[in-house]
C-alpha cells in the first residue's frame, strides 16, 4: 500500500505545494518515505527521503520544487525491501526519448519475470521497485507516442497498480484491469488532480470528479482530459480498502468508506451480540465500526483508548520489533471509562495479533471486568501478493490458530469475527471485491 497523487496546471508554477497537502491527506497509506517530483518546462526536479511528509520537505526544498506539473508518493516498505531510500518514489528516469517520473501503488505479480528479461536485454536497475520495471518497459516501447508506449507497457504487466506518470508535457493516470487499487480524478479550478483517495482532494482544495475505471488509462495535458484505453472484464477492488486502508472520509469507487464501516459494525452486532456495559473502538480504524455496533446493539459507545497522535500505524511498520515498540507508545487506556466495566472492543482486523493482545491486556490492567473482542472483518488466513504486506503465512495468526486459540492468546473473554457475507453486504455488493486474504482465491494467479 502506498498513497499517490498528481496535478497538472496550465498556469500555476508552484503546484508542488498542492501535492504536499495532498500527500498529507493520504499519509495513512505510507509512513516510510515521501517524495515529490515537478516538471518545469521539460526539466524534472525532485526530492524524496525517508520519513513523513512534514519531516521530508523543509521550506527551502519546497521553494525549489517549482513547475506546473507534479506527482508525489507516500510509501510503506514491504518487509523484504527494508528501510532504504533507494526504494522511495517518485522514480525519475532519463532515456533516449527524454525523461519521465512515476509513482505506483500496488504489486506487480510478474515483476521478477519482467525484470529478468529486461536485464537479459541490457537494462540496469537501481532499486527494488515495481515502478522501475514499468518505467523500463515504457522507455523500450517509446517510439513516436508516449501514450502508445504506456499502453503497450501496461499490457505486459500483471498485478495490481494505480499509476501516475509525469511526462514533459502532461500527466498519465492508469489503473489495473481489475481495479484492485483505487485512483480518483479531481478538479482544482481549471487544473486537474489525481489521487489514491478522495480525502486528498479535500486537503488540496479540489473537487471530486470521478473514479478512474478499472483498466482505464487517462491523459491530462493542455488539451484537457481524454481516456485513451480501457480494458476490464470486472472489478476486484481490494476489500481491505473498505476495512482498513482507506480513510473513513474517503469514497472509493463511489462508496463511502465511513458508511461501509458503520454498516459492518451494525451487522457485527447482529451476528455476534454480547451483554456489556460499553462499546469502545480500537483507534483509529476500529472506531467507526464500533459506533455502528453501539447503534445497533443499544449499548453506549464510549472512548476507552486514547491514541498518541504522533505515532503511525503499527501494521505497516516493516519489522516485528518496530511494530511491538510502536504498540507500546501508541495507545493508552482511559481508566475512568473502563474500570469495573464489561467492554466490547471493536477492531477492524487481526493480522499478527500484536496490537490486540496488548490492548486487551492494557484494558484489563486498567480494571475492565470483561473484554469481548469483535472484529469487523473475517479471519485473515491467506497471504497477499497484490499489495497487502503479509508475505508469509507464519505472520498471520488466523492461518495458524483457531478462533478459540486466538481468543486465549489475546486474553479476551470472547472473540467473534464478522462473516464474509456480512462484510460484503456492508460494502454494498457481493461482487466487485478481491477477498483472497479471507478465502485464498485471488483474481490473479501468482
Amino acid at each position: 500500500m502506498s498513497g499517490i497523487a498528481g496535478i497538472y496546471s496550465r498556469e500555476k508554477t508552484h503546484v508542488s505545494q498542492i501535492i504536499y497537502y495532498g500527500l498529507y491527506g493520504i499519509q495513512h497509506r505510507g509512513q516510510m518515505s515521501s517524495g515529490i517530483a515537478v516538471n518545469n518546462n521539460g526539466f524534472i526536479d525532485y526530492f524524496k527521503d525517508l520519513g513523513l511528509v512534514h519531516e521530508v520537505f523543509p521550506k527551502e526544498v519546497m521553494d525549489r520544487l517549482r513547475g506546473n506539473i507534479a506527482i508525489g508518493q507516500v510509501r510503506y516498505a514491504f518487509s523484504d525491501e527494508g528501510k532504504d531510500v533507494k526504494n522511495a518514489e517518485p522514480l525519475v528516469v532519463g532515456y533516449r526519448r527524454g525523461a519521465l517520473a512515476i509513482v505506483h501503488d500496488g504489486s506487480i505479480v510478474n515483476f521478477s519475470k519482467l525484470r529478468d528479461r529486461l536485464e537479459d536485454n541490457g537494462a540496469i536497475f537501481q532499486s527494488d521497485l515495481d515502478a522501475e520495471v514499468i518505467a523500463n518497459l515504457i522507455a523500450r516501447h517509446h517510439r513516436d507516442s508516449m501514450e502508445e508506449a504506456i499502453v503497450k507497457a501496461l499490457e505486459e504487466v500483471v498485478g495490481s497498480y494505480a499509476l501516475v506518470v509525469m511526462t514533459k508535457d502532461g500527466l498519465i493516470g492508469a489503473r489495473d484491469p481489475l481495479g484492485i487499487k483505487p485512483l480518483s480524478l479531481g478538479r482544482f479550478g481549471d487544473d486537474y488532480v489525481l489521487a489514491s483517495e478522495t480525502c486528498a482532494f479535500d486537503t488540496m482544495g479540489a473537487e471530486f470528479i470521478r473514479d478512474i475505471r478499472p483498466g482505464e488509462i487517462i491523459v491530462i495535458d493542455e488539451n484537457g482530459i481524454k481516456s485513451i484505453y480501457e480494458k476490464s472484464t470486472h472489478r476486484s477492488l481490494c476489500l481491505f480498502e473498505s476495512i482498513y486502508f482507506a480513510r473513513p472520509d474517503s469514497k472509493v469507487d463511489g462508496k463511502s468508506v465511513y458508511l461501509a464501516r458503520i454498516e459492518a459494525g451494525r451487522i457485527l452486532a447482529k451476528e455476534s451480540p454480547v451483554d456489556a456495559d460499553i462499546v469502545i473502538g480500537a483507534p483509529d480504524s476500529g472506531i467507526v465500526a464500533a459506533i455502528g455496533y453501539a447503534e445497533e446493539s443499544g449499548i453506549p459507545y464510549a472512548e476507552g483508548i486514547i491514541k498518541n497522535r504522533y505515532v503511525g500505524r503499527t501494521f505497516i511498520q516493516p519489522t516485528q520489533e518496530l511494530r511491538e515498540q510502536g504498540v507500546k507508545i501508541k495507545l493508552n487506556v482511559l481508566k475512568e471509562n473502563v474500570e469495573g466495566k464489561r467492554l466490547i472492543l471493536v477492531d477492524d482486523s487481526i493480522i499478527r495479533g500484536t496490537t490486540i493482545k496488548r490492548t486487551v491486556d492494557m484494558l484489563k490492567k486498567a480494571g475492565a471486568k470483561e473484554v469481548h473482542v469483535r472484529i469487523s472483518s473475517p479471519p485473515v488466513t491467506n497471504t497477499c501478493y497484490l499489495g497487502m504486506d503479509t508475505p508469509n503465512e507464519e505472520n498471520l495468526v488466523a492461518a495458524n490458530m483457531s478462533v478459540q486459540d486466538i481468543k486465549d492468546m489475546i486474553g479476551a473473554d470472547s472473540l467473534k469475527y464478522i462473516s464474509l457475507d456480512g462484510l460484503l453486504k456492508a460494502a454494498g455488493e457481493n461482487n466487485g471485491f478481491c477477498r483472497g486474504c479471507f478465502t485464498g482465491k485471488y483474481p490473479i494467479e501468482r
